[in-house]
């Protein structure tokens, strides 16, 4: 009886590993490219849209050269960017409002001077350029406070909505500081709210809310702030008292408030 053959299957020939498809010639020059101010205006330039500028005066947005590009365009150039100081010094002196807006997003908080934040809160002309500085940048800065008191009697109207829109970010940030702070932000804001100007209104209305939800001390302290404005006769500071009052009734206090400094 013959023996029987074992059929040996045929070696598999090992596959070429497969090429990922290379990237486009445009989307390799970018990532490859020098990220200056020439290429961010070139960047903000392309993607300003007709609609985006027609958004801005729609929001109470008055910028004197704005290109019209959106804030969540902003928000992908400047992850991409990362922190940036030199960077940022350059955006902001070509004076377009993209630009500057970039600038506060990549700006380094640890580099940024007390005179740059005054030289920058000089220059903001409109709300959402001030709010932007404050809430993304100057808040993180060690000079957040003495700016607050240097800043709030400012004749100019966005230099002292600056000063309370950077209390309020400070306060919402939960930035560990002695109770005295908040007592004296208080104050400032008492003071102020009998300024008839809508964006400082409601700058100082904005602060007395984000302090009153600290904890209970300052909620307790705010809404006697915002009782007393709401039965003054200026009708400036009434109108503050009301809408904090509005504001603290509704929201109350953070459930798991920052640990303050004694």
């Amino acid at each position: 009886m013959s023996a029987k053959r074992t059929a040996t299957k045929p070696k598999k020939t090992p596959r070429a590993p497969t090429k990922k498809p290379a990237a486009s010639a445009k989307k390799r020059s970018e990532a490859t490219a020098t990220i200056d101010v020439p290429f961010v205006l070139d960047w903000l330039e392309k993607k300003s849209t007709a609609r985006d500028r027609a958004n801005l005066p729609r929001f109470g947005i008055t910028a004197k050269n704005a290109l019209g590009v959106s804030m969540a365009n902003l928000e992908v150039l400047a992850k991409r960017i990362g922190r940036n100081h030199r960077l940022a010094a350059g955006l902001w002196a070509t004076g377009c409002y993209e630009a500057r807006m970039l600038a506060t997003l990549v700006d380094d908080p640890a580099q940024v001077t007390a005179t740059q934040m005054d030289r920058w809160c000089r220059d903001f002309d409109n709300w959402s350029i001030c709010d932007t500085a404050c809430f993304h940048l100057f808040n993180q800065t060690p000079h957040a406070f003495h700016k607050v008191a240097k800043w709030w009697n400012h004749p100019k109207e966005m230099v002292r909505r600056a000063a309370f829109a950077l209390l309020a970010c400070v306060a919402l940030r939960g930035v560990p500081v002695p109770d005295a702070v908040y007592a004296e932000g208080l104050v400032l804001a008492e003071r102020a709210a009998v300024d008839p100007r809508n964006f400082v209104k409601k700058a100082v209305s904005w602060a007395l809310r984000a302090i009153g939800r600290r904890d209970a001390d300052l909620h307790r302290e705010t809404m006697a702030v915002a009782r007393r404005l709401a039965a003054s006769p200026d009708a400036s500071a009434r109108w503050v008292g009301r809408d904090a009052l509005r504001g603290l009734e509704k929201t109350g206090v953070r459930k798991a408030p920052a640990r303050r400094a004694r």
